[in-house]
């Protein structure tokens, strides 16, 4: 006689049925959606999810045993910087990401990444993945393309050029277009060039994504860039998303209940606005885009030089770079992360090499740009901040990272840390939101917003993208002064079905893809 085995969803299995390609059993099942685990086991067939329920007697090529530990869908990073690294050789399986359970990202934020997004995606695809990666077309590679770093406004064949790459973008699959409107040459665009944009990527059901305009008070201040992101998505009746929200250095503390005040506003009235966040109080960037003015960069680097050697410009230039550099937090609370002109100032303040070199913080500050791309990390952000952004329901996680080989300078350790931080620093130990409400933020709000279909919940045809871990012992190692420490705690990771890290160590499996909308 069969024996049949009752499933979630009307599903019934019985023992003659064929066997799944993998058994999840005995695990504590948090479906993404902001349900409290229940007891379930999971089935596994071609990738998907195939049933859900009391499986234990079905039949299976590979078992997996949770012993009691959560099952969650995998974790979605919708801001991250790997991309780049995940097309490097070596780095494709993404082992810094999986550790924190991320088992899709989307690439090419801030406005960066290729113009030509088909053949990043046969770089990401030649080279193998660990994890899927969504992409988006940037709107600082297509002006970079077509205006270089000029600061104008596109004459109307320069428009239409820039539309045209837009266009070309989304037809190879991109989600939507970013911006980032605080770097250079981002900064240089008005509000109507990105909705002008906006209406080719609205044509195909795509959002816009910004590091937005001003997360301080450099120019138009934190309130009013939010603003400028609602307009846009509010003008091509598209999604819009405000780029790892943050009310950045002292100046600006407090005002995170302002920029989600606006958007509550906007959301009332009907249009469709969400926010992400990594959870650290520091932010990274380039030494030049924290402190420089983008007046100082129009037209690139051999321009920047020239105005800094003219004696008069170099006075302007330092005088805005002073101001800067106090809305920062001052020169104590900048870190240079990466610096190949001189790998022996990584890890250092810019205070403290200032002073070894007896001069103002802003005029070495100068010197290091002169000399080469540098990055910093900078300590910005209140505590009381994050846990406003991060409490929103309309807030997804991110982290801003990206992916470099192990001990390569000494990276923000977002790269390392950012989802296994939220869960134990901010939901664990702070209770500064629920289990339940921190993975709805890594996994179905995520899946939602970005359209990745049947992604982001455990659920019958969903594809098998699977967290397995302990609550109570997931940790972030990477820190500020030793990055490059894989998070613990993330027992096993599954990617489209395929098992790629088992009883906490990486299994050689490449089974991410690279997706389309």
């Amino acid at each position: 006689m069969a024996v049949v085995i009752a499933c979630a969803g009307g599903r019934v299995v019985t023992a003659q049925d064929s066997p799944f390609d993998l058994l999840i059993l005995n695990g504590r099942i948090m479906d993404g959606t902001g349900n409290p685990w229940r007891r379930a086991d999971i089935g596994v067939r071609d990738g998907r999810i195939a049933a859900v329920g009391l499986l234990g007697d079905a039949r299976a090529e590979r078992r997996i045993d949770a012993g009691g530990q959560l099952v969650t869908p995998g974790f979605i990073d919708v801001h991250s910087h790997a991309g780049e690294g995940l097309a490097r050789e070596g780095l494709g399986q993404g082992k810094p990401l999986l550790a924190q359970g991320i088992t899709t990202i989307v690439a090419n934020p801030d406005g960066g990444g290729p113009v030509d997004l088909g053949q990043q995606r046969q770089l990401l695809e030649s080279n193998g993945l660990g994890l899927n990666v969504a992409l988006l077309i940037g709107h600082a590679a297509v002006r970079r393309d077509v205006l270089a770093m000029a600061d104008r406004t596109p004459t109307e064949e320069e428009m239409v050029e820039m539309q045209r790459l837009v266009r070309r973008g989304m037809e190879a699959g991109a989600y939507g277009l970013s911006s980032g409107l605080f770097y250079a040459p981002g900064s240089y665009a008005t509000t109507e060039e990105i909705v002008a944009l906006g209406s080719v990527v609205a044509e195909f059901g795509g959002l816009y994504t910004s590091h937005i305009r001003d997360e301080s008070n450099y120019t138009v201040g934190l309130v009013a860039a939010v603003n400028e992101v609602i307009e846009i998505a509010e003008a091509n009746g598209m999604l819009g998303i405000v780029s790892h929200m943050k009310a950045l250095g002292p100046d600006n503390w407090g005002l995170s209940v302002a920029a989600t005040t606006r958007l509550d506003e906007a959301r009332r009235r009907g249009v469709e606005v969400y926010a992400d966040q990594y959870p650290y109080e520091a932010s990274s960037t380039g030494l030049s885009a924290a402190l420089l003015p983008r007046w100082a960069q129009v037209g690139g680097p051999d321009q920047l030089r020239r105005r800094i050697a003219d004696s008069e410009t170099r006075i302007r230039v330092v005088r805005e770079m002073r101001d800067n550099l106090r809305r920062r937090g001052g020169a104590e609370a900048i870190a240079v992360s990466f610096y190949q002109a001189d790998p022996q100032l990584e890890g250092k303040t810019l205070s403290e090499i200032a002073e070894e070199r007896g001069q103002s913080a802003v005029e070495t500050a100068l010197d290091l740009i002169v000399r080469g791309r540098v990055s910093i990390i900078s300590f910005n952000m209140s505590e009381r901040d994050i846990a406003h952004i991060m409490q929103q329901p309309y807030t997804m996680t991110s982290s801003d990272g990206g992916l470099v080989p192990m001990g390569s300078g000494r990276p923000h350790p977002r790269n390392y840390g950012a989802f296994a931080r939220k869960l134990a620093r901010y939901v664990r130990e702070r209770e500064v939101v629920s289990l339940e409400f921190a993975v709805r933020s890594m996994t179905s709000l995520p899946a939602a917003v970005f359209g990745l279909q049947d992604r982001g919940v455990l659920r019958i045809g969903a594809w098998a993208d699977i967290v397995i871990f302990d609550p109570a012992v997931i940790q972030d190692r990477a820190t500020y002064t030793d990055p490059h420490q894989l998070a613990e705690g993330i027992d096993a990771v599954v990617v489209n079905g395929i098992v790629v890290r088992q009883d906490g160590r990486f299994i050689d499996a490449r089974p991410g893809q690279v997706l389309r909308k």
